[in-house]
């Protein structure tokens, strides 16, 4: 190799040319809507004061927090693909690491947070909670950045990924990594399967009460709202787990590449299509919004008023759907 020590090579998918072209297009899509959806979310949530809510705080940091991964991640990523010098530096590989495993971890916590806020009532618990889930989730990747920076690697700058990851970084090192290993099983299980065993609890809690709806379609809408979430929830929590959750040394170079794509460009850019999508709150935020700052700069008001439709008004049956789900406040953010 023509890299120097202060290098490392991102070999990714470069011996399947035609795939990397593939990835390159699917990646970009995704960043593209990564920037766009988690933006408008912050925005929405940030102008309208209807939507200043704990949920929607927790929704804002959350849209925040998936800008910043994949922003750590997407654009090296993407130069890489159409370079054929697929380089970063030192200090570039050790700040990617850095940075998508904080931020990473986390949203592991954040999620779970989101998922049972009810004792969230209060702007300063918010605030304590946020910052919680910063502080332990920048603390552990300081810890693991550190662990597998003294590893030594014994001249070996070739990384079987896309990006600075930590399995991928433990499979360079020429010294035994089982203390390594063990460390870092133990934060996953910490960081993925306590706050996904969290929420999967919190949404077995609807499983009765939504039973008890006599609407065949009041209980369809309510469990196409907790579904869609779950879904996501699934995809981030489940790729995640099978990356972290085996010991490197039994790592699947190839399925590895793929899962890690998942949770950190595919889910980042999910996220704000299930939260705006089908979400009538922010409907109305993004409507309100438009209305007032293009539609009253032009002086189109007149053609295109804001107003409410018969239909548009709350069934019974929706009524007794919001009344669940509001007691669950991972749902808040999507009734239907």
């Amino acid at each position: 190799s023509n890299c120097s020590l202060g290098e490392f090579i991102l070999l990714g998918v470069s011996d399947r040319p035609q795939l990397e072209m593939l990835l390159f297009v699917l990646i970009l899509i995704c960043y593209t809507m990564t920037l766009l959806g988690n933006t408008t979310i912050i925005l929405v949530s940030w102008l309208d004061s209807h939507l200043h809510t704990p949920m929607y705080f927790f929704l804002s940091n959350l849209s925040f927090l998936d800008l910043c991964y994949t922003t750590s991640i997407g654009p090296q990523m993407l130069v890489n693909f159409c370079s054929s010098r697929k380089t970063i530096s030192l200090a570039g590989c050790v700040a990617q690491l850095y940075i998508s495993l904080s931020l990473g971890f986390t949203e592991c916590l954040l999620l779970a947070v989101m998922a049972y806020d009810r004792y969230a009532a209060v702007r300063c618990l918010c605030l304590q909670l946020a910052a919680t889930t910063c502080l332990c989730g920048f603390g552990n990747s300081m810890l693991q950045t550190i662990l597998t920076l003294q590893l030594p690697r014994c001249g070996q700058n070739q990384i079987e990924h896309f990006l600075c990851e930590l399995p991928a970084l433990l499979k360079l090192a020429c010294v035994d990594t089982s203390a390594n290993e063990a460390e870092l099983l133990a934060s996953a299980f910490f960081f993925l399967l306590v706050p996904l065993g969290f929420i999967l609890v919190s949404y077995s809690y609807t499983g009765a009460p939504v039973l008890r709806i006599h609407s065949a379609k009041g209980r369809l809408k309510t469990f196409n709202t907790c579904t869609s979430h779950l879904a996501v929830v699934s995809l981030f929590y489940g790729t995640a787990i099978s990356m972290y959750l085996q010991p490197p040394s039994s790592y699947s170079q190839d399925r590895g590449k793929m899962a890690s794509l998942f949770y950190t460009m595919v889910t980042p850019m999910l996220n704000p299509l299930i939260y705006m999508l089908r979400n009538k709150e922010v409907h109305r935020a993004l409507l309100s919004n438009w209305h007032r700052t293009v539609c009253t700069s032009h002086g189109y008001c007149n053609l295109f008023c804001a107003h409410v439709e018969p239909s548009a008004l709350p069934t019974a049956s929706d009524l007794s759907i919001h009344t669940i789900l509001l007691s669950f406040p991972l749902y808040r953010t999507n009734l239907p």
